[in-house]
């Protein structure tokens, strides 16, 4: 049992939340998995998981892929989720899993914006929405990574953004961009107005990952922890009592993109995404070598940052008969 409330065990979503959480998972990955284990128990008719096993799960895979035509990437981070549940919280081996009808994979290219197309949706955005943007074509960062940003992670000097927890909770270093510089300085100077007018009013926490709060008590209030994009409001936390300044919204954001591009007349299927998209396959026209883009974007594989290759070469070499 992972934890107790006097002589009554939490509610089974209970343990898989203190179990992903304990295992530094992202929010998002905690998100995607609770919401998977659920359409798994409301699939087998709220049989408890426990008295289930391989073919249960084979069962919803199929479903997922034959009914619901889900993609192979859905199909697998639903297994994740389940898989998890057994191994981590049942703690019961559920075996192979056979006859899995496997959704087909399909292989996508990322939409990618001209050099003109990014300056035409840079030009209908302003302020803190503009300063993101140009961040996140500039370094290449994803978006949920660019707004998890401490101050202390900006390095004005060496030109370089520390990535903190990226996606499979790596760290690594990113490009600052000369030109940015000096809109980060000037708005470095109104997060520290922000955070002044925090401490007066004894407001002044920002969230700390994993168990620093207890290593270090005090940081929470220190500048260089506060976010680089914080909210404009403060977020009570019911079980800790007090409020914090958060970071900027994800939503707040992308709302605000989403506008630049449909007033930029851009007719791609472009999303804050795409700007790290784009970042990756400038950069290899620029003639940058392709690991060099990997360590950049912090893929696992250099197969992953190869898809922008393909990008780069639709069409090149070839002349249409027409012409």
């Amino acid at each position: 049992m992972i934890l107790t409330r006097g002589n009554h065990p939490p509610k089974l979503l209970d343990q898989i939340r203190i179990s992903l959480r304990a295992n530094h998972y992202s929010p998002k990955t905690e998100y995607s998995y609770i919401g998977w284990i659920k359409r798994f128990i409301l699939f087998n008719n709220k049989v408890h998981p426990e008295k289930l096993g391989s073919e249960a799960i084979r069962d919803f895979l199929n479903y997922l892929a034959v009914k619901r035509h889900v993609s192979a990437a859905t199909q697998n981070q639903a297994l994740n989720g389940v898989l998890y549940l057994y191994k981590n919280v049942i703690k019961k081996e559920v075996g192979w899993i056979d006859d899995i009808k496997h959704a087909q994979r399909r292989r996508h290219l990322p939409v990618v914006l001209t050099k003109d197309e990014v300056k035409k949706i840079f030009n209908n955005l302003e302020g803190i929405q503009l300063l993101i943007s140009k961040l996140l074509y500039g370094s290449g960062m994803r978006l949920h990574e660019c707004l998890k940003i401490r101050l202390h992670d900006i390095d004005v000097e060496y030109k370089t953004i520390t990535v903190r927890d990226g996606k499979g909770e790596k760290d690594r270093i990113t490009i600052l961009p000369d030109s940015l510089i000096g809109d980060l300085k000037v708005h470095l100077r109104r997060a520290r107005n922000l955070y002044e007018i925090d401490r007066r009013k004894g407001n002044v926490e920002v969230p700390l990952p994993y168990a620093l709060s207890q290593k270090y008590p005090n940081a929470s209030k220190e500048f260089n922890w506060q976010y680089l994009f914080p909210a404009k409001s403060l977020v009570y936390n019911k079980d800790e009592k007090k409020y914090y300044r958060v970071h900027l919204h994800e939503s707040t954001f992308q709302k605000s993109f989403k506008e630049a591009v449909r007033k930029a007349d851009v007719l791609k299927q472009a999303s804050p995404h795409t700007l790290r998209h784009s970042f990756a396959t400038h950069l290899l026209q620029s003639g940058y070598d392709i690991r060099t883009v990997q360590e950049l974007l912090g893929h696992h594989s250099v197969k992953t940052t190869m898809i922008y290759t393909h990008v780069l070469n639709r069409g090149i070499g070839v002349r249409s008969p027409l012409d």
